[in-house]
């Protein structure tokens, strides 16, 4: 296993001996969570031989470290990915199916772990087995929810939210690290001593709570080198959890009162924050993973060195997104509160190590925060993000004096609220966006004036995939073909994708390729059976649109323009019309009111359209309930149209796109986040681009001059279509039901901007782009070729290329190699 060590027959007996001291049973007793758990240690074993080899290099080598702060971290299941990594995957199998067992089926005991949501922590997950598979020392620094955000049910078309309890059988690869325990406070007050000896302000935080922070560490491992670096999710207990002489006096409920409050930090990701208790909670697990892995960097760094004044010589902090933005300030304050730095000194060691990740120009999700809030809850905190701010200020003014409104758009603290985004920026000694086109918005729109101030802290990092994770092992069949074709040096260089070019005038190399699409289809379309209950044609257009659900993501305009052929197909049911599968997996925030509207539409859209036998089947619809990382692998590996629909301007990048790239799906999509380099990379010939451009939609939204009326009531087919929302065809006769998406679009009274989206305003666009994909797709063997030129320009969009530009260009790290 990783190397000529791997012994099979010792291998079958650890499994055994595994399940005998567990659970005190045989093997042919155990259940399949049992063995799942048995496997997963015996692989385990041999994880922490190279962990330690690891360890002693970075101890030897004291390389330059990443510490990769995030909210999220999107890992999917752990144990075949690690197998994959520790090229032992083939090996394992073989032992398995030697003692009657299927190792896929093992795979599907274990559950996705519940430590992230979205494309945001889907990337970090990226990024952290890239770091370890080019042999770069990283720590992701994240925290080990409960109970994840939560597990999708959809119930007679509504998604319902239950708890996503992944833990209660245990993590087999986590390890708890008690011994690095930190203590995290709240609340309170500070209060100010001088100190005539070192003739200094000492600030001292009193009447605070507390919490216990425990570590969990997981391993990342490299793709075939036996690096092997750590995620590191911290857990909360109360400082004194139980009080006996409470329990004794019968006050059960004031017993456990700590330790209640300390597991409400780690319970669920992103709570509910349309009230005060939720965000709160919100910027308290904040502080709380960003407190304890900065207390534990500073410690691990003064093992080997004194001056903490260099700390970013062999530390850079990478935030990912406005979330960790408290590093800052907390830094700040470990470096003068703890350590004794003038507030100088401090800044400077701070603006050298921190470095901000923009994902979002949504106004909404760049974090801002009460003042009464935040000051209440970390007062020496905001004290110091006060004196961050009063000082930027000062600097505004002399770099452009009487520019007061320049000063109000720029501030840290203004309006009543604390601007997470600013904070980050003025600190950050690079902020990067996450494709070409974004960056250039942040430049020259959204971060504008910062832009002006300081250019040279601006840069793209263009986000990517492991194609490890999506193709080497959500892809098998692709990816042994592949291999078979070019080598296999395309595991560890996605560049080498290229080679295929060659083949994509090759009559039977297209027809394997397109054969192999067809197994895939096959696969999810029997996945679907299972869990849908639908029948679904495999030789039907898979349609595919995976990712959140927002409204400026767009599955509105996917599910009307579906409509709009269901009433294409009624009006002349003797068109011709090539068979299509519309597939939606979206997860809607549990308080996003018009989401989880979208997502009860798309379901009865589907409720309708799935049980109109005159149709014939032209056209299903699918939504696959609990969207995560292990049905997101057969879901790509299978789709042949990937719906990547944003309006242009909103999408960061988009990480799905890629994916589906990787898989053989050519793009439908705006020219929005990293489909303009993907369009770039493959070609307009292969892909089905539509709508308006950015440069528009900003236009439109800085100058006026859209009114989604003109359209509504000057298009027969639009009007028809988006009047259906509220003529009770697919809500049995309630009016209602969908009163506020129709208002949406053509009737805001006055709260918002009509069609905010410009849905109606591309859906002819989007329309006419459909009928291309079903026109090109009557080819099969011009369509195999515009898939399999997809697969050959991928080369991109790895997540390798994407860390070593971060690399090279902002962290500068120390490389290092583990020896068998």
């Amino acid at each position: 296993m990783y190397s000529k060590r791997f012994e099979k027959e010792a291998f079958k007996e650890e499994v055994k001996n595994n399940i005998k001291n567990l659970y005190r049973k045989t093997i042919e007793e155990a259940t399949g969570r049992q063995i799942f758990q048995a496997v997963s240690l015996a692989v385990k074993e041999t994880i922490i031989d190279y962990w330690l080899a690891t360890q002693a290099e970075m101890e030897k080598k004291d390389p330059k470290t990443v510490y990769y702060m995030s909210m999220e971290f999107l890992m999917g299941r752990a144990l075949g990915n690690n197998l994959i990594n520790m090229t032992a995957y083939q090996e394992v199998k073989e032992a398995l199916d030697e003692m009657g067992i299927d190792l896929n089926i093992v795979e599907d005991q274990e559950p996705d772990a519940a430590l992230g949501n979205g494309g945001l922590g889907r990337l970090a997950a990226c990024f952290l087995d890239s770091l370890a598979t080019l042999g770069y020392p990283a720590y992701g620094c994240g925290i080990r929810y409960r109970y994840g955000m939560f597990k999708q049910k959809i119930e007679n078309g509504y998604q319902v939210e239950v708890p996503d309890n992944w833990l209660k059988d245990g993590n087999p690869f986590e390890i708890r690290r008690d011994e690095y325990a930190k203590e995290v406070r709240f609340g309170g007050d500070v209060r100010i001593e001088y100190d005539p000896v070192t003739k200094r302000n000492n600030f001292i935080q009193e009447n605070y709570s507390s919490v216990r922070a425990v570590p969990y560490d997981m391993p990342i491992i490299g793709y075939g080198n036996h690096v092997v670096n750590t995620l590191r999710i911290w857990d909360a207990e109360a400082i004194t959890d139980f009080h006996l002489d409470a329990f004794n006096r019968g006050d059960y409920r004031h017993a456990v009162e700590q330790e209640n409050l300390a597991k409400m930090i780690v319970d669920v990701l992103y709570p509910c924050d349309d009230h005060y208790a939720g965000k709160e909670l919100r910027l308290k697990q904040q502080y709380f993973f960003i407190s304890a892995s900065l207390q534990a960097l500073l410690v691990r760094y003064k093992k080997k060195h004194d001056d903490v004044r260099k700390l970013h010589e062999k530390v850079t902090i990478q935030m990912n997104d406005t979330h960790p933005t408290l590093a800052v300030a907390e830094l700040m304050h470990l470096l003068i509160d703890q350590e004794g730095l003038e507030w100088d000194e401090a800044w400077d060691v701070t603006t050298k190590t921190v470095a901000y990740t923009n994902h979002t120009i949504m106004a909404e999700a760049l974090e801002k925060w009460p003042i009464d809030l935040f000051s209440k809850l970390l007062p020496r905190i905001y004290q110091i993000i006060q004196e961050i701010d009063r000082r930027f200020i000062e600097q505004i003014r002399v770099r452009f004096p009487g520019d007061e409104g320049r000063v109000a758009r720029m501030a840290i603290i203004r309006d009543g609220q604390v601007k997470m985004a600013h904070l980050a920026i003025v600190a950050g000694y690079s902020v990067n966006g996450v494709a070409r086109l974004h960056t250039e918005i942040l430049k020259h729109e959204e971060l504008k004036d910062f832009y002006d101030m300081m250019p040279e802290k601006f840069n793209n990092k263009t986000n990517g995939i492991t194609q490890r994770r999506f193709l080497l092992h959500g892809n098998p069949l692709l990816a042994d073909w592949v291999t078979k074709h070019i080598g296999d040096g395309w595991i560890t260089d996605l560049s080498e994708m290229s080679k295929l070019k060659k083949y994509v005038d090759d009559p039977k190399v297209l027809a394997e390729f397109a054969e192999i699409k067809y197994q895939n289809k096959l696969r999810l379309a029997e996945y679907i059976r299972n869990n849908n209950g639908i029948e679904i044609d495999p030789r039907s257009i898979f349609d595919v649109q995976v990712k959140r659900l927002h409204e400026y993501k767009r599955q509105f305009l996917n599910i009307l323009h579906v409509m709009y052929l269901y009433n294409q197909i009624k009006d002349h049911p003797e068109m011709y019309f090539y068979p299509r599968t519309f597939i939606f997996g979206a997860k809607a925030a549990a308080g996003y009111v018009r989401a989880k509207e979208t997502i009860k539409l798309i379901n009865s859209v589907a409720d309708v359209i799935n049980n109109d036998k005159s149709i014939n089947g032209k056209i299903k619809v699918v939504f696959i309930e609990d969207y995560r990382v292990s049905n997101a692998e057969i879901i790509f590996a299978a789709a042949d149209v990937s719906e990547q629909i944003s309006t242009a301007s909103k999408e960061a990048s988009g990480t799905g796109n890629m994916k589906f790239m990787l898989n053989g799906a050519p793009t439908l999509g705006t020219m929005d986040g990293a489909n303009v380099e993907i369009v770039e990379e493959v070609g307009m010939e292969n892909a089905f681009i539509f709508g308006l451009s950015s440069q528009e939609v900003i236009h439109f939204e800085n100058h006026g001059g859209y009114n989604p009326t003109d359209i509504y009531f000057n298009d027969w087919d639009i009007k028809r279509v988006v009047d259906q929302l509220i003529d009770g065809t697919y809500a049995n006769g309630n009016r209602e039901m969908y009163r506020d998406l129709y208002d949406s679009l053509v009737n805001t009274h006055g709260r918002e901007r009509a069609d905010r989206y410009f849905i109606l305003k591309d859906f002819r666009s989007y329309a006419d782009a459909q009928k291309r994909v079903e026109e090109a797709y009557k080819d099969r063997e011009a369509w195999s070729r515009k898939a399999l030129m997809n697969v050959a320009c991928c080369g991109k969009f790895s997540s390798d290329r994407t860390i070593q530009e971060y690399v090279d260009d902002i962290w500068h790290l120390d490389q290092i190699k583990v020896d068998a």
